[in-house]
């Protein structure tokens, strides 16, 4: 199931949105081979052999045949600290008529993260957000409460209403969370991963610097595929405008589309390498098709760390 556009303008308050993809998708999960996990995730965890009986929830042992034991309030298993890129090339594509339904990038995002939070919430897990573009401009600590959860929609929703003009610092936004998390957490990135080739060292130090925090990472690498990464365009000359530097060109994507593709896939194929390098779990995630490929990867690496 796909986040349409429409969606938002009906309901337009994000935290309404998030519980609206957190039923679809724990819905989902329950007719999967997940559907054990996903009640654990929820609401309870799986009963191991030695534990204490009087936690077990007998009457879902009824309804499931599985042992399971309730989760009190008062736990709290993760910490997690949600990285959103907010630059200028987040802010891609722009709207078009022609595809109403399309979502840009930190749309798509800012979707995903509010979605993880509420399933944050829900597990009584806590949760911090940084956003940045230049700079640092949000870095929030990682708590539970109701009041912060509402905070960091908040930011989430300035962050889709703002222009997106500024550049991206993220190997310096990156080392400044990576120093300011002073307990092991689960840091998810969501960024297209874009600035300068020639860069690419930084980027990959810091994710080496929240590694050597002890921290578990997840990278979403957030692109529009059939544009970014397929190069899509009709064969007509268009006026490509770099959103960050300014930068034009006119040009027949035709003409470089091999080339193009060539450096793009190299790329991506290094960030591959460096992110199962460092033990970082890469996940392509494009904006076309939706939050489970999302969710899912979530998830499963939550599931790993506890």
């Amino acid at each position: 199931m796909a986040i349409q556009r429409e969606d938002f303008a009906q309901v337009s308050h994000l935290e309404l949105i998030a519980r609206q993809v957190v039923e679809g998708f724990i819905t989902g999960l329950h007719k999967s081979p997940f559907h054990g996990f996903s009640v654990e995730f929820a609401e309870h965890r799986i009963y191991n052999t030695g534990e204490p009986t009087r936690h077990i929830d007998w009457k879902l042992f009824g309804r499931t045949d599985k042992l399971f034991t309730k989760r009190y309030e008062e736990e709290t298993n993760l910490r997690c600290q949600i990285v959103v890129d907010n630059s200028a090339s987040m802010h891609f594509p722009a709207y078009d008529k022609k595809f109403p339904d399309r979502l840009n990038k930190i749309t798509f995002s800012s979707y995903c993260a509010a979605a993880i939070m509420q399933l944050l919430k829900m597990q009584r897990d806590a949760a911090g957000l940084s956003l940045f573009s230049d700079k640092l401009e949000v870095n929030t600590p990682a708590r539970s409460s109701t009041v912060h959860h509402k905070l960091l929609l908040h930011k989430l929703e300035e962050a889709m209403q703002s222009e997106g003009s500024k550049s991206t610092a993220l190997s310096a936004a990156l080392h400044q969370v990576a120093e300011s998390i002073h307990r092991r957490s689960l840091v998810v990135i969501f960024s297209d991963l874009f600035g300068d080739p020639a860069q690419s060292g930084e980027l990959f130090s810091a994710l080496q610097h929240l590694r050597y925090n002890k921290h578990e990472v997840v990278v979403f690498h957030v692109v529009d595929k059939r544009l970014e990464l397929d190069f899509r365009f009709e064969n007509r000359p268009y006026r490509f405008v770099d959103v960050e530097t300014g930068e034009e060109v006119k040009l027949q994507p035709a003409s470089i589309r091999e080339s193009y593709l060539s450096q793009m896939q190299a790329y991506r194929k290094e960030l591959e390498l460096k992110c199962a390098q460092y033990r970082i779990d890469f996940v392509e995630a494009d904006v076309n098709l939706g939050y489970k490929q999302v969710l899912m990867p979530y998830l499963i690496k939550r599931g790993r760390m506890m």
